[in-house]
């Protein structure tokens, strides 16, 4: 466990899963044939992907006993 905090693992590893889930999601091309259509469909795509991350994600809530 050390090595992967040292190296930051677990922060690579998620970004490898979002990528794969990404290119699951969106396929590995974009269809747009312009530069700048392109653009605006990769910014959706990653607005798309962060809102699904983020709903996607637990939260934590420390509870103190009485």
């Amino acid at each position: 466990m050390g090595w992967q905090k040292q190296t930051g693992y677990g922060r690579r590893s998620r970004g490898e899963t979002l990528m794969g889930r990404s290119k699951q999601i969106f396929g590995t091309a974009l269809k747009s044939r312009d530069f700048e259509n392109q653009k605006t469909e990769a910014r959706i795509n990653v607005s798309v992907l962060n809102t699904m991350a983020t709903l996607g994600r637990a939260t934590f809530e420390r509870i103190f006993a009485t």
